[in-house]
């Protein structure tokens, strides 16, 4: 039973065709030599497909962002010279003609592009009639219906090999993680858009090396189609995100590391996760209706709060149910970062009943 093979092996730029597909690279071209050392080394442990940033996109002004068109000729020399594929991001229409021209092989485009639809709409015009791959990374901001339009317009183009690739979202709240998975963000995607390949950087959302490993198996495990993760030959030197950068040896080794479950289910395998199902959709019921008896009691609190002109917000409560919650929560082995997840959007529910009884909507 072959449950492994890889989605993106029908558009034929691949020789391993299993699951998963890993590009790796700099995370920016900086010098021949870098590119090249780098390059060598991920051919060595049996990566195909090479990946450089030419053109950096930098949240701050005067911070290196990229060496511009030069690096298309050192990309250039890996296809010539090493034998790999070669991937690089564009963000404007300047940067898809002038990767084109240069004969790079994958194109994908940046979080803060697909978050804009004009640029987005200018882009995927630049790309009619382009029969390579190209890869959408989801916006900055976490919006599914964002990602799934920014995707429409590259289909709209008529490119016919587009996936997308999770990068993880953007948040005020300081987490472990540069960018927060935010895994139900993908899943979602996939759900609505299901033909379409899905392939996780690990290096993005991680920020660091030291959660590399444990992102790139959650990934996995969610059965994405393969991995984009920044190596450099020297990380330490590296001008650009030296944290979350690996040398091909490390991404050997970290590869080497991963498990990769299988697809399918026998139909014994099956029947035993159809009898688990039906118990998760029992508790699933079991939610439900005590989160309407929940709401019903905020309702209640609500006609009270209107009766004596009192505020809905009281941030003292709030404070006192997240407290009391994570700590009950740690008793069952529930995390902080989940309950405080489900419990805002209870709260924001019970909010929004509120509001609706003050209003006298």
């Amino acid at each position: 039973m072959n449950t492994n093979e890889s989605p993106l092996a029908e558009w034929g730029i691949l020789k391993n065709t299993k699951r998963p597909v890993v590009i790796a690279g700099p995370c920016s071209a900086e010098t021949a030599d870098q590119v090249l050392e780098t390059a060598r080394g991920l051919k060595a442990i049996g990566i195909e497909v090479f990946r450089a940033g030419i053109w950096k996109p930098r949240t701050r002004p005067n911070s290196f962002e990229g060496v511009g068109s030069e690096g298309l000729e050192w990309l250039k020399l890996v296809k010539s010279e090493v034998g790999m594929l070669t991937a690089t991001e564009v963000a404007n229409v300047k940067h898809v003609y002038e990767a084109l021209r240069a004969g790079v092989d994958i194109l994908w485009i940046g979080a803060r592009t697909s978050a804009n639809p004009f640029a987005m709409q200018e882009v995927a015009d630049a790309l009619k009639g382009v029969d390579i791959p190209v890869f959408v990374k989801n916006p900055v901001n976490p919006d599914v219906e964002l990602w799934v339009g920014a995707v429409e317009r590259v289909l709209g183009a008529g490119l016919k090999k587009v996936g997308v690739i999770h990068r993880g979202f953007s948040s005020f709240e300081k987490t472990r993680f540069r960018n927060v998975p935010q895994w139900q963000l993908p899943i979602e995607f996939r759900r609505r858009m299901p033909g379409i390949p899905m392939i996780c950087d690990p290096s993005h959302i991680s920020g660091c090396t030291e959660l590399l490993q444990e992102v790139s198996q959650k990934a996995l495990d969610l059965n994405f189609d393969g991995l984009i993760i920044e190596s450099h030959r020297n990380p330490a030197e590296a001008w650009s995100d030296a944290k979350q950068q690996v040398t091909p040896a490390e991404l050997d080794k970290l590869l080497k590391s991963l498990v990769l479950r299988d697809v399918e289910v026998s139909q014994s395998l099956k029947e035993t996760l159809d009898d688990l199902r039906l118990k998760i959709d029992k508790y699933d019921d079991d939610l439900l209706k005590t989160l309407d008896a929940r709401m019903k009691i905020a309702e209640q609190i609500g006609q009270y709060k209107k009766e004596h002109n009192i505020t809905i917000l009281q941030p003292t409560r709030w404070d006192e149910i997240i407290s009391k919650i994570v700590a009950k929560g740690a008793e069952h082995n529930l995390s902080a970062e989940f309950l405080s997840t489900v419990f805002k959007a209870i709260h924001q529910e019970s909010i929004n009943k509120q509001n609706k009884i003050m209003n006298g909507e």
